[in-house]
This record gives structure tokens, sequence and C-alpha cells, in this order.
């Protein structure tokens, strides 16, 4: 037998990136920016729901297609947010998180050796979901425009096959932190309708967008309804990442689809956090507001602390994250930055590199997470400017202070 026994095809999948950092966090005692988890629970109704339902003995399986109050209470919002309409007996399907739900999206929708289309960048699962499913990934770079992420809409059009099957779509962005605008979403439409191809619209962030940026469903587009799976889950909207409460709504023989593998990947489980989130989704909006305001609250001090000290940021209308330019402190390569910042700033982050395809590409940019309590931004956002001041280039000669790590 050969020392490697991993099959081919997940040779490039052996670590996630955020792993990594966060270990580099734990080894060096930095702030961590990197991975994308609140450092404060979800509303107390929601944990005092969920520890009540353990106590009552809600503890075994739920139903495959998850708890039908749950389903229900999903329904109802998707309804009352943006209009779209699911049958919860037989349009929306509970997952163990939203990862499982794109993986089993795959698995079920994609013939081996069919393409799926997605952004780049893109969140590592989706490379690895695809080649989990036997398929290949095909990519349409989202760039700077004005400061903001976007596509290309002849690139997309032009990057469509014949062996094309799905459009794989995630808005709020991670990690660019665009959301998709109507006419965005209207041109990503009109080249599933052109060319008859499923979408899956992770819209795991579609409650947390800022400035007055509005979240548009794809599904609710003209036509998208019954070709589009949309997923979505409580981790990022009630601060409960670790509770893996995810689902699926789209049409009945997709959904079935989707439900045929995932029964095979986890079943079902989350049986008291499922009861949890249905009893507080129906509420929802008072908390929604409120962290809506937070993470923009740690955004603006986030980002204007580094712009201020001379690093370049992009636009951020959605989800947790901030890029940043790594050769505004005088980086080519985003991973060494990150290196450095871990050891010199104590500050941890993410290479953005570890969301393209070809890492070249994102090569130059950096993520940080900024679902962070006010107090962990701002000494973060000190520390950062510091390092950038330690960065200065005059005359063309970088000038810093090697070793140093700032308070």
């Amino acid at each position: 037998m050969p020392d490697d026994v991993l099959v081919p095809r997940f040779a490039n999948f052996r670590s996630t990136v955020f792993a990594e950092m966060t270990a580099l966090a734990n080894r060096t005692g930095a702030l961590n920016l990197g991975q994308g988890f609140p450092d404060s629970d979800g509303p107390p109704e929601l944990l005092a729901a969920a520890a009540e339902a353990v106590l009552a003995g809600h503890n075994q399986y739920p139903p495959l297609p998850g708890l039908p109050a749950l389903r229900t209470a999903i329904a109802e919002q998707r309804l009352a947010d943006y209009g779209t309409r699911y049958d919860p007996d037989t349009e929306i399907l509970v997952t163990t998180g939203a990862t499982e739900a794109i993986a089993a999206a795959i698995a079920a929708l994609v013939p081996e050796g069919d393409e799926v289309l997605v952004f780049e960048p893109f969140y590592d699962s989706y490379g690895a979901a695809i080649a989990l499913a036997g398929a290949r990934r095909r990519t349409v770079a989202l760039r700077p425009d004005g400061g903001r992420f976007t596509f290309d809409p002849d690139e997309l059009a032009a990057a469509v096959t014949p062996r094309t099957r799905v459009l794989l779509v995630n808005t709020p962005h991670n990690p660019t932190g665009t959301v998709l605008s109507a006419a965005e979403l209207a041109t990503i439409a009109e080249v599933c309708l052109r060319h008859d191809l499923i979408a899956i619209a992770d819209e795991v962030y579609e409650h947390l967008t800022f400035d007055g940026v509005r979240h548009v469903p794809l599904a609710s587009l003209p036509g998208m309804a019954e070709r589009t799976l949309t997923i979505s889950s409580a981790g990022k909207t009630f601060n409960a990442t670790g509770w893996k409460v995810g689902w699926v709504c789209g049409p009945e023989r997709m959904v079935a689809a989707v439900r045929t593998v995932k029964q095979y990947l986890t079943f079902a489980g989350g049986t008291p956090f499922q009861h949890a989130v249905a009893a507080v989704l129906p509420r929802r909006h008072g908390w929604v507001e409120t962290l809506r305001s937070t993470l923009s609250a740690a955004r603006d001090a986030l980002r204007d602390e580094l712009t201020g000290a001379g690093w370049q940021c992009f636009s951020c209308q959605g989800t947790y994250f901030l890029q940043a330019d790594a050769r505004s402190v005088g980086y080519a390569d985003g991973a060494e930055l990150c290196r450095d910042l871990a050891t010199e700033a104590g500050v941890v982050a993410i290479p953005s590199s570890a969301f393209y395809a070809d890492p070249a590409a994102g090569r130059a940019l950096v993520r940080f997470a900024f679902c962070k309590s006010p107090a962990v931004i701002a000494t973060a956002a000190g520390r950062l400017a510091r390092f950038a001041g330690d960065r200065q280039v005059q005359e063309g000669v970088l000038r810093w202070r090697p070793g140093r790590r700032s308070a």
C-alpha cells in the first residue's frame, strides 16, 4: 500500500486555511481576525430555548427533513422577507450547516465530469464539494471596480460550456464583502435561463448587510424560482456557528434530490438546536437589527483605523469580512504578510489566495474578520496601524523595525 492513501482529487484539500491560521493564532497568542466566528453568543432567548429543549428530552434524531416547526418558520421567513413561497413539507430541507447543504446539492445535481461555474474568490469548501462529486470547476473572476468587487458580464457568458450544469452564487459574498446588486443578479439569471442552468445560491449572510444595501435572493427574480436552490443557516444570523443548523429551499424535485444525498452524510442532527431556532426565527427582527448595527460599527472602526494608517481597504457591503491590499503596506504576498502579522503585530488574518483556484490571482489580498467585540477590534486595529507605520516607504526603501511586536 502506498504511503499516501488519499485519492488524488483531494490532494489539494488536506487542511483548511482556517484551521491553519487559527492554530497560528493559538501558538502566537495573536488576536484572531482570521476565522469568521463571533466572539459573543446569540440572543439569550435562543440559548434558553436550546437548554430547555435539551432538558425536555429532545436529544434523539429529528426527522430527516428537519423538525416541522423549523421548516414552517423558515417558509414564513422567506415569504415575509422576500416574497418567495415554499411548501415546508416538500420544498425545505434542514441540513447540518450550509456547508453540508452545498456539498449535498452539488453531489445530487451535478453528474460526474460536468461543470460547476463559481465566482472567484470563493469559500474554500466549494472546491472540495465539487471534487467530492467528481465534477469540474470553472471560475469567473470578481475584481475590484471603484473599490467594490464585481464581475464582467461578458466573462460570465463566455465561461459557460456545454458541460456546465450549475452556477454557484454567493451573496453577500465571502471573502470580498460584495452584495450582488439587482442588476448583477439579473445578468446571472439571464445566463441561467439561456443555458438552462441550475443555480445554487449560498445566502448565509442574507441578514448581514450594511449602509442600507439590501440582499436580493436570486430565486426572487423572474424565472429563477423553479431552477434555484437557496441555502442559508442560523449560524451567521444568530451568532451560533457551532450549532450547524442550515437549510435548503427550492423546487420539490431538487430538494428531494439533495435529501437523497444528505441522508447518507449525516442523516439528521442538532435536535435541540433545531427546536431553538424554530422558536426564535419568527422573532428575529430586533436581534438582526442590533447585530447588523454592531457589525457595521466594527467594520467602520477597523476600516477607518487601517485606511488612516495607509492600508488600502475595499468596500464591504455585507458579511463579516474586510479585504485589504497587502501591497499598501509593502508586501507583494498576502500569505507572507499574514505570517508576519501574527508574529510582529499580534494579529492573525487570512491570505485571500486561499480562496482562488489559482492562488497567484489573489496573492496580494488579505481578509480580516470583524465579527469580534469592540475591545478586540480596537486593539487589533491599533496593532495593525502601528505595523503599517513600521512599514512606511520612504524614497523607495522599506524602513521598519524587525522583531517588534505591537502592544
